[in-house]
Order: C-alpha cells, then sequence, then structure tokens
C-alpha cells in the first residue's frame, strides 16, 4: 500500500490503529505463552505430526524440503529461520515452522504448530476457500505493487482508465484479504478441536493455544480492514479528481 497524506487519510487511520495494536497484541501474547511450558513435553513439530497422523496424512520423511509432494497425503515438516514465519506451502504441501516452533515444547510453540497444521488439512479436505487464495497469490503480489503507482500516475495525469485500473487491481488485494478470514479462522478452528479431541493439552492448556490464535486472528482483521478502508480511499480520491 501507498501511504500518503492528505484529508482522506483520516479513514484509514482506525484500522491502521488496530493493526499497531493487534500486531503489538500478537507479539505479548506470543511472547507471553513461549514461556508456558507444555504438560506432554512434545514439541511443535511432534504435535504437527501427531495431528497429521490422526487425520490420515502421513510425514514425508524422505523429501526435500520445498520439493513437490505425490500426494495430498503426504506433508513435509521443515524448520525455518525467523519469529513467527510460521506457514503452509499448498504447492509443495510443505509446513513450514520457525525453530521456536518447530522444536518448542510451549503453549505458544504448539498452538501455532497446530494453526498451522490445520492449513494442510484444509488442502488434503480441499477446502475451497484455501483453493482460491492460493489462486490469488501470483495475482495480488504482483497487482499489489503496482496498484497505488497506476492510481497515483491517473490523478496526476487526469486519466481516468489510469484510476480505474488501480483501483481494479486493488480490489483483487481486498478480496484477498477478506478470503484470508475464513481460511485462517477455520484452521484455528480445526486447531482446537484436534488438540481437545486428542488429548494433546490440559484444558488450562487450551484456553492458552486460544489465546494465541485469537490475537493472531486480530492481525489478519486489521489487515483486511485496513486494505477495505483504502478501497474507499481510493474511490473518494478518484471521484474528487472527477469533480
Amino acid at each position: 500500500m501507498f501511504w500518503f497524506w492528505d484529508p482522506t487519510m483520516i479513514i484509514v487511520l482506525p484500522a491502521i490503529l488496530l493493526a499497531l495494536f493487534a500486531q503489538l497484541r500478537v507479539q505479548s501474547t506470543y511472547a507471553r505463552y513461549s514461556q508456558v511450558p507444555i504438560s506432554n513435553g512434545l514439541t511443535g513439530a511432534a504435535v504437527a505430526a501427531e495431528i497429521l497422523r490422526r487425520h490420515g496424512l502421513s510425514i514425508d520423511t524422505a523429501r526435500q524440503a520445498g520439493a513437490p509432494a505425490g500426494s495430498y497425503s503426504s506433508v513435509q515438516i521443515e524448520r525455518i529461520n525467523g519469529v513467527l514465519s510460521d506457514h503452509y506451502d499448498p504447492r509443495t504441501r510443505t509446513l513450514s515452522l520457525s525453530s521456536d516452533v518447530y522444536d518448542g515444547a510451549s503453549v505458544a510453540a504448539v498452538g501455532v504448530a497446530a494453526h498451522e497444521t490445520g492449513h494442510a488439512i484444509q488442502h488434503a479436505r480441499e477446502y475451497a476457500p484455501l483453493a482460491l487464495r492460493s489462486a490469488m497469490v501470483p495475482t495480488v503480489q504482483f497487482g499489489s505493487w503496482l496498484a497505488w503507482p497506476i492510481f497515483l500516475l491517473g490523478l496526476w495525469i487526469h486519466s481516468g482508465p489510469m484510476l480505474q485500473l488501480g483501483i481494479l487491481i486493488f480490489s483483487a488485494a481486498v478480496v484477498f484479504t477478506v478470503v484470508t478470514l475464513p481460511v485462517e479462522f477455520d484452521a484455528s478452528a480445526r486447531a482446537l478441536r484436534a488438540l481437545r479431541e486428542e488429548g494433546l493439552v490440559t484444558a488450562d492448556e487450551l484456553r492458552g493455544v486460544r489465546s494465541v490464535l485469537t490475537a493472531a486472528a486480530l492481525t489478519y482483521v486489521a489487515a483486511a480492514a485496513t486494505a477495505i478502508l483504502q478501497l474507499v480511499r481510493m474511490l473518494l480520491l478518484a471521484n474528487r479528481r472527477e469533480e
């Protein structure tokens, strides 16, 4: 997104503040529960493997990380660098866990690992919103960088078609953030259900996991709100230019 100040920026300020709050909350919540050990001593990687196994998915230990897998039932678990860099890649069926999560035996590590495992289960079950989001990734990654430059150029040269093109491209990014919400909420629900039903955490630990996942979910809500209000801002700027 391209940030510059004008009166319409006031529209976006609430979402920016929400995004800042969400980021601080997820960091503080993750840090807090990273210090709470899990009673069974299982690491994030071990919990992910156990959930996958109980859902009929095998762990592909022979495949090189990032290489294509042969079927939906084969998932690679790998350790990666970074903090809260955990993700599931449906293209390679790879579950990437940061070192603290992969090796960690804390409430936070187990919660994050279970959430990402939820995405692997979504993929195996052909969960439609995940398929839609995955299909949109290449377009959104390319278009999100172009939307504001095209739009601002349209403002500068008074070009209606360029304004409309910028708005259209950015609209795809907005749809992406909205589609992401059910994907993330469902992954968290699957994680909590798996941990509870399979007895991998105690009741108190489950409450901690829920706190971690709720804090993480707020960041996606903030991202969607910011994108929607930025689109509203673009529409107002375009209408003002046409007056």
